[in-house]
């Protein structure tokens, strides 16, 4: 009997649980896939992010510590950093040329955008902070199925989170950076940057001791390493299962017991949901490929995707940058012949750090919402947004949804109000979701890149799955 590929497995997987959730739907199963079938999706979350910040620590230190000399480790670091900063204003410069170009938020009803006007003009007069939302307005621009009281407390949530981040010094990203309590990191997922950190330190110093004192330690830390990436293959072994829970969860989550609330909640962001996708496409299928079959001659668009497969379907289906990043290092590595010195060390800090997808969602969000109330944003706030956006991407978590405590920095940076998150929510998720698999498949891009120059990158042609 003919084996097929994990990626077709996965793919099968995702159509299924799309299926079973609409069909459950139809038939009032929601309930019962909720409670039953959601939960295998959110163990094999759990799963994932159990491995990858071990896999990370441990990847990085044996990464860096093999490493013949600093002086390279510096110069691969800079190259990374150089490099994800040029694919993030890349990303941006994209969705800000389409959402100009198509100008989603101009698509629906004029007198609902006149509306929204008013309404921004008096959150202008007032600027009291986040005002309460008209419910009517929302609704009407195509946000839906949230109560007054649920959008609030949301957005009240979300405001607190930026009025911190307000308040710190501009150098506190750095203070963040370095851990007080290591232990307490690695129990952190959203403290990735200080895991890294600590792993590259760890590195370094043994480097710089003698050899006969820090062989065992290493020797250590590569089984470890090589521990966590089989725990990857055998729970992977189950990812289209795993896959077909996930998706039949979030859909189930979303339509209920009414298949139709799935429609009627996307017709009113469809413009907006299509400029996303078309610049996110863009980049997954003529940017990142061309660059990468470029640098490794002989690969070409086919054996990319056939190699990145695995990871982008992940990355799809999980929304989490780090809970894909096992996975990802492994396709980097066997499948695009990336040495294991480069992917230990360029991927996790993309997984943190690289935000591409994310980034041209903000850019595209921004002028949405913008032109939804029709205020004109000049050449000079729209060069705001590539500098903002750039920098909120550093900031942001690598988990479902941390694009939006971000873009409200970026909305504040432009003058415009930031309650108006609560219109892209219904469609945040599936976006979402679109934008990981950017995220990642930059990540593997750079990491390609670095390699080349470095003689690093060994494909042979053959993609294992």
């Amino acid at each position: 009997m003919k084996r097929f590929p994990l990626h077709i497995n996965i793919i099968f997987g995702l159509i299924l649980g799309i299926i079973w959730a609409l069909l459950s739907s139809y038939f009032g199963w929601s309930e019962f896939t909720i409670k039953w079938i959601d939960p295998f999706g959110l163990i094999f979350i759990r799963l994932m992010k159990l491995i990858a910040v071990p896999l990370v620590l441990f990847s990085i230190i044996q990464g860096v510590s093999g490493l013949s000399n600093i002086s390279k480790l510096g110069r691969i670091g800079a190259k990374t950093l150089a490099l994800y900063l040029i694919t993030t204003m890349t990303a941006i410069t994209v969705g800000l040329l389409i959402a100009n170009i198509v100008k989603p938020g101009a698509l629906i009803d004029q007198e609902q955008r006149k509306v929204n006007r008013k309404s921004y003009e008096s959150w202008v007069a007032q600027k009291d902070g986040v005002e309460i939302l008209d419910g009517r307005n929302l609704t009407e621009a195509g946000a839906p199925t949230r109560t007054n009281e649920e959008k609030e407390e949301f957005i009240k949530e979300k405001m607190e989170s930026v009025e911190k981040r307000k308040e710190q010094g501009p150098l506190q990203f750095l203070v963040d950076m370095v851990p007080e309590n290591i232990f307490f990191s690695l129990g952190d997922n959203s403290l990735m940057l200080q895991v890294i950190f600590f792993g590259i330190f760890f590195g370094l110093c043994l480097l710089m001791i003698p050899s006969e004192q820090s062989q065992t330690i290493i020797s250590v830390v590569s089984a470890l390493s090589e521990v966590f990436l089989k725990m990857v293959d055998i729970v992977m072994q189950a990812a289209p299962f795993f896959v077909f829970a996930l998706l039949a969860g979030q859909v189930s989550k979303m339509a209920g017991d009414s298949p139709s609330q799935v429609v009627e909640i996307f017709k009113g962001l469809g413009w907006y949901s299509l400029c996303v996708v078309l610049g996110l496409g863009i980049l997954l299928f003529l940017i990142y490929p061309g660059v990468v079959s470029t640098v490794i001659k002989k690969l070409s668009y086919k054996n990319f995707f056939r190699a990145m497969s695995p990871a982008q379907l992940l990355a799809f289906s999980s929304s989490s940058s780090a809970a894909t990043l096992p996975v990802t290092i492994e396709c980097v590595n066997d499948n695009l012949g990336v040495s294991k010195e480069i992917t230990s060390f360029v991927l996790p800090i993309g997984a943190t750090v690289n935000m591409d997808g994310t980034s041209l969602y903000q850019s595209v969000a921004v002028l949405f919402l913008a032109q939804l109330h029709m205020v004109d944003l000049t050449l000079g706030q729209q060069l705001l947004i590539v500098l903002t956006a750039t920098l909120a991407s550093i900031g942001s978590a690598a988990v479902p949804s941390a694009g939006l405590i971000m873009l409200i920095i970026v909305l504040e940076s432009v003058g415009l109000n930031p309650a108006w998150i609560a219109i892209i929510f219904p469609v945040d998720r599936i976006l979402d979701m679109c934008r990981t698999v950017i995220n990642v498949t930059g990540d593997a891009t750079v990491a390609s890149i670095v390699a080349s120059t470095e003689n690093e990158i060994n494909y042979s042609g053959q993609n294992h799955e």
